[in-house]
């Protein structure tokens, strides 16, 4: 891949980030055709204090990660974190200078730092080295004090200024922090990034996790996830909550297990591992060298040990991937929902979303023989509570046949 030549910086605290600073790096990315946009959350910003309840650095990186994640034309840098000092942008430029070489800078602001750039540490090194982009939020910013900046920086240092229209949108960082403190959620900040918020206890949201409401429960489960991943997980749930229905199992037991059947599938192998040796998780020889294996059981102990789910959903988590023999409804239930939810597009699964409707069992077995027929063509091992769900099955639906109790 060739190297990013046109790379924008958008700095800032993020504290939280919010859908404000999404729109205005999404639009700059477009407007200025924009081979990279780097946000980069500040360490200690020189020209304001952090509020004393501000997340640790980490915690900041982490919610901008997730925010951003799925919008491929921004990423996210930690330079300014592993800076020790001040988060002078000058000295933010000039890493970027040596880690992309050639590379044309690209700087924004809002009109108040616009405003105050020669206020700005080694202001004139810095105008050197950038290219200077402001977002203008209202006609208000198009007035006289704007323009005389402009012009004043264009003699004394030969700047030229970009200017970026936003739609108007009224979201101010510390309102959101009131409003988090006082157990308001506000949408303007992405579910994932409340759902992290509400995990980790930030700006005063104490909520128990073990008995949240729904609708928390859910942002707390984004958060978990890849943003790619969130359309499977919610279609899992509406299949899971059809099944409900169908067969008269709990519907708020099967919410919870589809909501949180994936929830450590982002993990890597050695975080998997980890999260095995956290929970004391003794892992058979294939789960030891498959990792897609590996986010049922620790999924399953992490639903449980954060979310405290009963133990009937831990164990529709837990075999929602292999399955196993003589499986609960709710367990059959959460496999094929995971199997069949509407974003799912293999050949046959029109005919098996039928099926679950008609048949639990009948489904499960079609879905238990097109895991084991992918796995022989791929040549790849197929796991032996796979083999015992099938036969398990097998020999039940014989037995119907025979006008047996199965």
């Amino acid at each position: 891949m060739d190297a990013p030549k046109k790379i924008g910086i958008f700095g800032g605290t993020f504290n939280p980030p919010h859908a404000g600073h999404i729109l205005a790096a999404r639009t700059a990315a477009k407007r200025l055709n924009l081979d990279l946009l780097l946000l980069i959350p500040a360490g200690l910003p020189p020209h304001k204090s952090l509020p004393e309840d501000t997340p640790t650095p980490e915690q900041r990186l982490e919610m901008l990660k997730i925010a951003i994640d799925g919008l491929p034309e921004l990423s996210v840098s930690d330079l300014e974190l592993r800076r020790e000092g001040k988060s002078y942008t000058v000295d933010t430029v000039r890493q970027l200078k040596k880690e992309y070489p050639g590379g044309e800078f690209w700087l924004l602001m809002g009109t108040d730092m616009f405003l105050t750039l020669e206020e700005w540490h080694e202001h004139k090194a810095l105008l050197n080295m950038v290219h200077i982009v402001v977002f203008n939020r209202t006609e208000e910013n198009k007035k006289t004090v704007t323009q005389v900046q402009v012009e004043l920086l264009r003699q004394k240092y030969g700047v030229w200024v970009e200017f970026i229209e936003l739609r108007p949108v009224k979201i101010c960082s510390t309102d959101l922090r009131t409003a988090f403190e006082n157990g308001s959620r506000n949408k303007c900040v992405s579910s994932a990034v409340y759902g992290y918020i509400l995990r980790n206890g930030l700006y005063g949201v104490k909520k128990n996790l073990k008995h949240l409401p729904l609708e928390d429960l859910r942002a707390a489960a984004f958060s978990l996830l890849k943003a790619k991943r969130i359309p499977h997980v919610l279609g899992t749930e509406q299949a899971a909550v059809a099944l409900a229905r169908q067969y008269g199992a709990p519907e708020q037991d099967a919410r919870v297990a589809a909501l949180l059947h994936d929830c450590t599938k982002k993990r890597n192998m050695e975080e998997q591992l980890k999260l095995c040796a956290k929970y004391g998780i003794v892992l058979d020889h294939l789960e030891k060298e498959n990792v897609k294996l590996l986010h049922a059981r620790t999924g399953a102990a992490l639903a449980l040990d954060l979310f405290g789910v009963s133990e009937k959903v831990y164990s529709a988590i837990r075999w929602h991937t292999t399955g196993k023999a003589d499986m609960t409804l709710l367990e059959k239930i959460i496999y094929l929902a995971d199997f069949i939810e509407p974003t799912r597009n293999f050949p046959g699964v029109d005919r098996l979303r039928q099926l679950a409707i008609e048949n639990l069992d009948a489904a499960m077995l079609m879905g238990l023989e097109k895991t084991i027929r992918k796995m022989e063509e791929s040549n790849s091992p197929i796991h032996f509570r796979t083999l015992e769900a099938y036969n398990w099955l097998k020999g039940t639906n014989d037995e119907f046949k025979k006008g047996k109790q199965p």
